[in-house]
């Protein structure tokens, strides 16, 4: 269990404390935040709350969006996530996750341009502050506007274009890359590079109802995550597994049940 991370967003309806004591009751061994449980707040308080009921903050979700028809756009981007370097600083997180962000009728190949141009603008300032940037692939069915970056092999591409540095990698996550014919060599390439930041689970049902926000608790989905897993393991990775969940359904129904299918699964999965 102390390698179970869960994401807030999964327990969305709950407030960042209600996350915080929820998950320490249950055993669980890891929290990321999604910054929307920093507003209004201190981060340096949440994340002081979080290590006092003993949890590890795993990362911070999410940075990135970097692409802009305009070079305002582009410059407000690099703005917001320099402040959320600065916030993850304050919570103690070691990683912010990446989702790099698209631009609807702009090529691709532009799109990846003004991403890695955006995380070369703020790697000074993660480097800075101690903070790992964590590239996320998204499944291509969000090539459109949430990430023109849609496999292992792009985000190390990218890693690659800016001289391999130490604080950039990938957030692998196998809701987006389960299906990537190349997955298995691209894990053991990223892990071989060093930049195997982060490692998140969740399904991918049949039928899927809402893309954005119908994802699948383990088990109950097509994705052959214990073998995934298993790959990622087998390159030496420690961290944590991180439970990520959007998901309509499971938002509506009482939030301790949902937790407590949540570890049945993980244990179900993995002990």
């Amino acid at each position: 269990m102390r390698r179970l991370c869960i994401h807030t967003i999964t327990t969305k309806p709950w407030t960042t404390e209600e996350c915080i004591s929820r998950y320490a009751a249950a055993g669980v061994g890891g929290i990321t935040f999604w910054r929307y449980n920093l507003e209004g707040r201190n981060p340096a308080e949440v994340g002081r709350q979080a290590r006092e009921a003993g949890l590890d903050i795993v990362s911070l979700c999410r940075g990135g969006f970097f692409p802009s028809a305009s070079a305002e756009g582009r410059r407000k981007a690099i703005d917001d996530n320099r402040r959320c370097i600065e916030e993850a600083q304050a919570l103690g997180a070691p990683l912010i996750v990446l989702v790099c962000g698209a631009v609807p009728g702009q090529s691709l190949e532009e799109s990846r341009k003004q991403i890695a141009d955006g995380i070369e603008a703020i790697l000074p300032d993660a480097e800075a502050a101690g903070v790992k940037l964590g590239i996320e692939p998204l499944h291509p069915m969000y090539a459109d506007d949430r990430s023109a970056v849609n496999t292992m092999r792009q985000a190390n591409d990218i890693c690659d274009a800016l001289g391999s540095p130490e604080m950039l990698g990938i957030a692998a996550d196998v809701y987006h890359i389960w299906w990537d014919p190349e997955l298995k060599h691209q894990i053991e390439f990223t892990a071989a590079q060093k930049r195997l930041f982060a490692f998140h689970i969740c399904d991918w049902k049949t039928p899927t109802m809402d893309f954005l926000n119908d994802r699948g608790l383990m088990g109950e989905g097509c994705i052959p995550i214990r073998q995934i897993s298993d790959w990622v393991d087998a390159t030496g990775y420690k961290g944590t597994r991180e439970v990520e969940i959007f998901s309509n359904r499971y938002w509506a129904m009482d939030q301790d049940e949902w937790l407590k299918k949540i570890t049945e699964a993980y244990h179900q999965l993995y002990v």
